[in-house]
């Protein structure tokens, strides 16, 4: 196993990382629904929404929406939810299926309301933020009203062994 790089990517770097990511979800938009359309998530919703404390419904940010098939599941259950997707292609799937709001944004350029969103569902969204960047990306997620965020985190190798994990932060 080789060990990890401690190379700190320069902007126009992180630049060209972000545009072959959008690029490719671009590109693969509809595959990427049609792979993905059928998961169920619920698990991962109520794993987040039993730590968020405060009268119901609860707003929420769902970070790396993609299709918007978790943002309606949110809806659905009665809760006020925003996306947040990169992609252009994905992001209009996201408002057709879903009827939510969604902002189109590079997620390393966030802008978002402080103190605005209950909780932040960041399914299997945040490893395209690369890792020197990532904690001030939950840094500025982290300007919820709450401060509770769920997050998946994928191996970014499959054949690794490595399991996927669960991480809960509550930010006072």
């Amino acid at each position: 196993m080789r060990p990890r790089s401690n190379i700190k990517l320069n902007p126009e770097d992180l630049a060209k990382a972000t545009d072959l990511t959008l690029d490719y979800y671009n590109r693969y938009a509809e595959d990427f629904w049609e792979g993905t359309r059928n998961h169920d998530v619920s698990q991962n919703i109520a794993a987040m929404l039993q730590y968020i404390q405060g009268e119901r419904p609860f707003t929420i940010l769902d970070f790396g929406c993609g299709p918007g098939r978790d943002l309606k599941a949110f809806a659905e259950l009665g809760h006020l939810v925003a996306g947040l997707e990169g992609a252009a292609h994905l992001a209009a799937m996201a408002r057709a299926y879903s009827g939510c709001k969604v902002w189109q944004q590079d997620f390393l350029k966030l802008d978002l309301p402080d103190n605005y969103f209950d909780g932040v569902f960041a399914n299997a969204s945040l490893f395209h933020v690369p890792s020197q960047e990532l904690p001030r990306v939950l840094l500025e997620l982290c300007m919820s009203k709450a401060g509770w965020r769920v997050v998946q985190l994928k191996p970014a190798r499959p054949q690794s062994g490595r399991l996927e994990r669960w991480t809960l932060w509550r930010v006072s």
